[in-house]
């Protein structure tokens, strides 16, 4: 989901900031990347309803509503009916639901497949499945990454590796990212594609719909602070299954495509954790949190710029690792 306006939230505005600039990237990134390989990436435009089902959550769509458009976020408050007439499947106890009409989506698993053509296409290699034992450093700077026996040298090294990128051995105590694992289990139902269920991406109270092209609907997803559990749980499916039904109650009709669980990387404070580490040569780019799709353009591009001219550029310089350093006091 590339949803930088209705994941805006109090106190995240720099953060929103930076998944706006991204967001409107996203077009020309998409057709950079189609372009490149000859591969989709699934980017739909159609925008995003959030749903209130209830009269408690009217009144929490409302806060939602005055505070997103006092950031200058393009929002349609809507009645059940309009609602309705945009989703004829939605729940007939609708309260009312604010449309996004520029918070979309892209397929993920389309777009990774295209990054890693276009990597290829671009002249690089490509290690798949290759566990990086330790990130050498000496005299306080990087040379390179050690995988078994052997070194492979190297004046800069990204360290993007997600939940993980906090495990990696070699990485001094100031330069290792704090990034938790955040858990999420998701599954898929399939509807027909020539007459889906759900159009847009819908957002309700305790689930996320997500439409592929490909008749897929997405439903996400859990929030856990559990490690690096991989298990589905009966609490979990039941959890997303209720929300998605209480949204669109036809789903219970829909087969069971697939149920997964990932890791989302999460920082102290949920936001990216983005430049450099203070190790000469080794930059971060991890702690996404929900929006590492989202924020893919904007952290390719600051990331290149900064490797490439030792520039930082303004919209991540609120997001490097030294916001979390204490400051003691005078």
């Amino acid at each position: 989901m590339l949803a930088a306006g209705l994941e805006a939230e109090p106190g995240e505005e720099a953060l929103y900031a930076l998944n706006r600039e991204s967001q409107l990237m996203w077009p020309d990134f998409a057709a950079e990347l189609e372009r490149a390989t000859g591969l989709p990436v699934g980017l739909r435009q159609e925008g995003t309803l959030m749903l209130a089902l209830t009269r408690d959550d009217v009144g929490r769509l409302k806060f939602t509503y005055d505070f997103q458009r006092s950031l200058g976020i393009a929002l349609e408050w809507l009645s059940a009916a309009e609602a309705r007439r945009r989703e004829p499947h939605l729940t007939p106890h609708l309260a009312g639901a604010i449309l996004s009409p520029e918070d979309h989506q892209v397929d993920n698993r389309l777009v990774v497949a295209a990054l890693a053509r276009a990597f290829a296409v671009a002249g690089g290699t490509l290690h798949e499945e290759t566990r990086i034992d330790a990130v050498e450093i000496a005299h306080g700077r990087v040379t390179g990454l050690r995988i078994g026996d052997r070194v492979h040298t190297a004046e800069t090294v990204v360290l993007a590796a997600g939940a993980w990128s906090g495990e990696i051995a070699g990485l001094p105590a100031a330069a290792r990212p704090m990034v938790r694992p955040v858990k999420g289990q998701m599954l898929a139902v399939s509807m027909d594609p020539a007459a889906p269920l759900v159009r847009h991406v819908l957002w309700a109270a305790k689930a996320y719909l997500v439409p592929r092209a490909d008749g897929k609907l997405i439903v996400g997803g859990t929030v856990e602070e559990r490690g690096f559990d991989p298990r589905l749980t009966a609490g979990g499916m039941l959890a997303l299954l209720d929300g998605a039904w209480r949204a669109v109650p036809g789903i219970e009709d829909l087969p069971i495509a697939e149920q997964w669980v990932g890791f989302r990387p999460g920082s102290r404070d949920d936001a990216p954790i983005l430049g450099p580490s203070g190790v000469e040569g080794l930059i971060h780019a991890t702690g996404h949190h929900r929006n590492g799709i989202l924020l893919t353009p904007v952290t390719a591009r600051a990331v290149a710029d900064h490797i490439l001219t030792g520039e930082l550029a303004p919209a991540i310089r609120p997001f490097g690792a030294g916001r979390f350093t204490a400051i003691a006091p005078a």
